[in-house]
């Protein structure tokens, strides 16, 4: 079965940065299009982030929340992907997930960032 673990959150202060790691296993990484997810309490789980696999040339995408402070990024090699965060706000604060986009594995834990002074 496919696992997701997901690092690197934390609290930080407003105007941190963050960068959040992904290991993926128990599938052929390279040919799946990922994304970064992220759910507040109360809130839907939104995609922030997302990268397309090889056969997509790794394009990437942002929601307008994030564009230009957000850079998802991933190494094939192993099996990793990247969230570096730049110039948080407290609207960030949530857990964040990795997963597959439009197929959806079994979610992981998360992490969870908090951004407060």
């Amino acid at each position: 079965q496919v696992q997701l673990v997901e690092s690197g959150g934390g609290l930080v202060q407003p105007g941190g940065s963050l960068r959040l790691s992904c290991v993926v296993s128990g599938t052929i990484f390279s040919i799946v299009d990922m994304g970064w997810y992220r759910q507040a309490p109360g809130k839907q789980r939104e995609l922030v982030a997302s990268i397309g696999s090889i056969l997509n040339g790794g394009s990437t995408n942002y929601a307008d929340s994030v564009k230009g402070r957000f850079t998802i990024s991933r190494d094939n090699a192993k099996k990793m992907v990247f969230l570096q965060m730049n110039s948080l706000e407290s609207g960030d604060t949530a857990v964040y997930y990795c997963n597959r986009v439009r197929e959806a594995w079994v979610w992981g834990q998360g992490t969870l960032v908090t951004v407060a002074s």
